[in-house]
This record gives C-alpha cells, structure tokens and sequence, in this order.
C-alpha cells in the first residue's frame, strides 16, 4: 500500500471497494471503513486514526466473546473462561484474523512508515479492532457479532478441544458432579498386544451410565481419552476417540 498522501480519490475508492469485497461488509458509511484502516503515521490528527475505534472494537470483539464462551461452556468457571478468552482474543490471534482477510493491503499508512515487506503484527492487530468498531457503528450489534463470529468460532472450538484434552477428567468431574450429583469412576475393559506395547481399552462410568469407551497406549492415556468421549457424549457431539 502506497502513502495515503500520494492516493487520488479514485485510488482510495478503489482501496475501500476491494477491502469492502475482502471483508464481505458493504458500508452504509465508506468513512468508518476509512477511518478504520487509517494508521496515526497517515492521519492529520491522532483523532482522525483509528485509535479510537480500536478502542472500542477491543470492546465489542469481548463482549462477543464472553457470550459465546457463557453459552458454549456451561461447564467452565469464571477463571477458565477468562483463560479461554485470553487465548481467543489475544492480540497474536487478532494479527492473524487481519492477515486471513489481507486488511495490511488496505492500510493507510504515512511515509515514515517502514514495513520492510512485512507488516507488524501490532498494526495488523489494531487494524482488525477498528474494523470490528468500524462495522459496529455502521451495522449495529448483529452485523458485528456476525463478522466477528466468522473468526472467533473456530478459534474457540480450537481452544476448547485443547482445554479438554488437557483437563478433561476434571471437567468431566465438574460436569457430572453438577448432572448426576457424583463423580465418575473409570474401568478398564480390555489390554491387548505384548507387555512391551500394550493397548487399554477404558470407560467412564456415572451410576450406572457407562460412556463410550477408548483406548490408549497407557492406562493414563486411555483413561483422558475416555473423559473426552464422555463429555462429547453428554454434550451430543460426535465422539473424538470413537471405540474400535
């Protein structure tokens, strides 16, 4: 993107129209989209940056946030949602969403402004928060919580599956504890192979609910895997270690 001091208007309506396609938001007010990709080395005053919207998408993209972790994870207390967000809406992630939609290509930037051919992640992050408060203001609440849905939710399924694999026998304990009043025990079912390479076949098991079974290369491996299917099933989500 060339400085926005040496862009004619034609070039500028060009710059929001593919930004416009790129994002698949048509503005009711091409201003904010302006305002939204103007970086303070190009603009006449820091108010006319996008700092201000920065501020506010930051906002907006955690409100949107924080709904759709309440809603996803009844499960999770406050300290794992904060967590989760934290990793959902880092400001990593957000440099990433911008490079997804290539916002970098449509950044107004002033001359003193040096990417060496690679954009910096902090400006790449800041861009996609005033895009975020840029349709907000434009669109309303649902325009904005549906943009910003398109890159959240698969960031939080991935965040999700990585929390449970990594703790999933105590969310197990927390989700059967509040579902059937008890905490689950495990049962081994079956070991196959020789004692230098061993498979566990293990089940959780509530009262008498017994969850789908899974196998492991260790007890301890089985025992993870089968919390996993047993919180997939109680949530109705196709089983991640289905049994042989």
């Amino acid at each position: 993107m060339p400085p926005s001091d040496t862009l004619t208007n034609n070039r500028e309506r060009t710059v929001l129209e593919n930004c416009q396609e790129a994002i698949g938001y048509r503005f009711l007010k091409p201003e904010l989209l302006r305002s939204a990709l103007t970086h303070t080395s190009s603009a006449n005053t820091r108010a006319a940056s996008n700092e201000r919207l920065e501020f506010l998408g930051d906002s907006v993209l955690g409100l949107v946030t924080c709904e759709q972790l309440y809603q996803r994870f009844p499960e999770y207390q406050e300290g794992d949602l904060t967590k989760v967000k934290s990793a959902v809406v880092s400001r990593k992630t957000c440099a990433r969403f911008s490079q997804e939609i290539g916002l970098g290509d449509f950044l107004f930037l002033g001359r003193g402004v040096h990417t060496h051919g690679e954009m910096p992640l902090n400006i790449l992050a800041n861009v996609f928060e005033s895009l975020v408060a840029a349709i907000f203001l434009d669109g309303g609440w649902g325009a904005a919580r549906e943009f910003i849905l398109r890159f959240i939710t698969p960031e939080v399924e991935r965040v999700a599956r990585d929390a449970i694999s990594s703790n999933a026998k105590s969310q197990l304990q927390t989700v059967t504890q509040r579902e059937y009043g008890d905490t689950p025990r495990y049962f081994l079912l079956d070991e196959q192979g020789p004692d230098n390479n061993k498979c566990f076949k293990v089940a959780a098991q509530v009262h008498d609910e017994r969850f789908p079974a899974a196998w492991g290369s260790t007890k301890k491996e089985a025992e993870l895997k089968a919390a996993m299917n047993a919180l997939a099933h109680i949530h109705g989500e196709p089983l991640p270690f289905p049994p042989a």
